[in-house]
């Protein structure tokens, strides 16, 4: 198997935000995560433009009844820009796996990159099968190696079924209302210039990979005392 990450000057950086668009995410929900994604936007573009070694590209999927690529192909974030969601339908987790682990195999994906980020938001639970997919997607080189983050959105989510994507406890954050919301996916949004700074653009390149180090310190719980969720 070819070994990603080894070359440190102009590499891509893939961030991808993976959206539950099923019918219990109608209203505020996806109305707040419209909103905080497309705020975030600016402040992706301000932070490529001071990395000139790291060349960010944004791409999105959504996952209801089924799921979907929104942006077709990876996308250089000067050039990104977010159309609103709608809500309705199941909840196909599994499929949203498979159309990731299409993506991360190489091809697609370049052996010369930094550890792709990817951010789920979700409100549920999975509706159909989504084991296989998530072991493929573990299994993948570039699978292992990205910085994956879930949004709890509610009290209705499984938690252990997030850290089963995430593989880490911390990466699983939970929103009660749209300020904790708009917060964690700002945040989120940020780590794509943690993971393209020089330092870990050279521990990416000298290690197999395993996990990357990410501060979450920056990350506010909004106005906890009220929850509309």
């Amino acid at each position: 198997m070819k070994r990603p990450g080894r070359e440190l000057a102009n590499r891509s950086l893939h961030f991808i935000w993976m959206v539950d668009c099923s019918g219990s995410m109608s209203g505020d929900k996806i109305s707040a995560a419209n909103y905080a994604i497309k705020d975030a936007i600016p402040g992706m573009r301000q932070a490529a433009e001071e990395n000139p070694n790291a060349q960010l590209l944004v791409r999105a999927l959504r996952f209801d009844n089924g799921a979907s690529w929104i942006t077709p192909a990876p996308t250089p974030v000067e050039d990104f820009d977010w159309d609103p969601l709608d809500a309705a339908g199941l909840t196909a987790m599994g499929a949203a796996y498979g159309l990731l682990c299409d993506q991360l195999e190489m091809p697609p994906m370049p052996e010369r990159a930094l550890p792709p980020v990817i951010v789920m938001l979700s409100d549920g639970n999975p509706t159909d099968e989504y084991k296989a997919n998530l072991d493929r997607l573990l299994k993948l080189a570039w699978g292992k190696k990205a910085v994956r983050i879930a949004i709890a959105i509610g009290n209705d989510v499984d938690r252990a079924i997030l850290e089963e994507f995430t593989c880490n406890p911390e990466l699983v954050l939970k929103a009660e209302n749209a300020a904790q919301l708009s917060s964690m996916i700002k945040w989120a949004s940020t780590v794509a210039k943690q993971v393209s700074s020089p330092v870990s653009m050279a521990v990416t390149s000298d290690t197999d990979g395993g996990d990357m180090p990410i501060d979450i310190s920056g990350i506010s719980s909004g106005d906890a005392s009220v929850s509309v969720w």
